[in-house]
């Protein structure tokens, strides 16, 4: 059974995903840095608005996964938090200095998130052995891990997400991620026996300003246009789901 999560920046998002056939919400502020904490109110609006599983990042900065006492403070604050709105699920990952899960810390979110499911983030694609951080996150109780196979897309980590999944053997979700689009999603489906994908489906709709300052650039991130909205878009979610329960059927005949 095919389990589509879109990754969405905004409640707008979240709107267009469940529209379109998402299972699953990965809800997170700040997409450029790869996903921070989305606030209080986008978190409690998020799950007014929505009625299929929503799972909040717990992440509280961009840039590496080694935390400081403050930061796994907050993280656990942020997890209380997430339970009291009623969400589904929590999405963590927290590593040591030398690459690995920091399983203490991890547990603890674990303990402190049930009865809601917690997915492991793409820290995993950072740690210096996927295999043992596959063991260590078993062993934590988390349900998922969400990974591009160690590469910078999940094309290109392909390989190594099938061996994931052979090695979980079905005690724990392997959920493909980066780069994931329509145009790949039937052969990663073919390919790695995956089950689970998430991607944002999102594209850039332009602006309704009128005026347009252009001697001021407020982001001046290239290929991120000045005046665009990034939304995860309700008919690319439908196109991706489509094409990939399509090819699920056809290895399954």
């Amino acid at each position: 059974m095919l389990t589509l999560e879109i990754c969405a920046g905004s409640v707008t998002s979240c709107i267009a995903a469940e529209k379109g056939g998402a299972s699953r919400i990965e809800l997170c502020d700040n997409l450029l840095e790869g996903g921070t904490t989305p606030s209080y109110g986008t978190i409690a609006l998020a799950r007014e608005k929505v009625k299929i599983d929503l799972y909040p990042i717990i992440r509280p900065r961009g840039g590496d996964f080694l935390y400081s006492d403050i930061e796994f403070e907050t993280m656990k604050r942020d997890v209380a938090l997430c339970k009291q709105l009623g969400c589904n699920g929590v999405v963590i990952g927290i590593l040591t200095a030398e690459g690995k899960v920091d399983k203490a810390r991890c547990k603890e979110l674990v303990d402190l998130a049930w009865p809601m499911g917690v997915t492991f983030h793409r820290a995993f694609d950072m740690t210096d052995n996927p295999f043992e951080a596959l063991e260590d996150i078993i062993a934590i109780g988390c349900e998922r891990i969400l990974t591009s196979g160690c590469r910078n897309t999940a094309m290109e980590g392909a390989e190594l997400l099938k061996e994931l999944v052979i090695r979980a053997d079905d005690r724990i979700a392997i959920m493909a991620g980066s780069g994931v689009r329509s145009t790949n999603i039937a052969t990663l489906v073919k390919t790695t026996g995956v089950t689970e994908f998430h991607t944002s489906a999102k594209a850039y709709n332009d602006s309704k300003m009128v005026y347009r300052n252009p001697n001021v650039s407020m982001g001046g991130i290239p290929g991120v246009p000045e005046y665009g909205i990034s939304e995860s878009q309700e008919n690319e979610v439908r196109l991706i789901r489509e094409i990939a329960e399509k090819a699920l059927a056809e290895i399954s005949q």
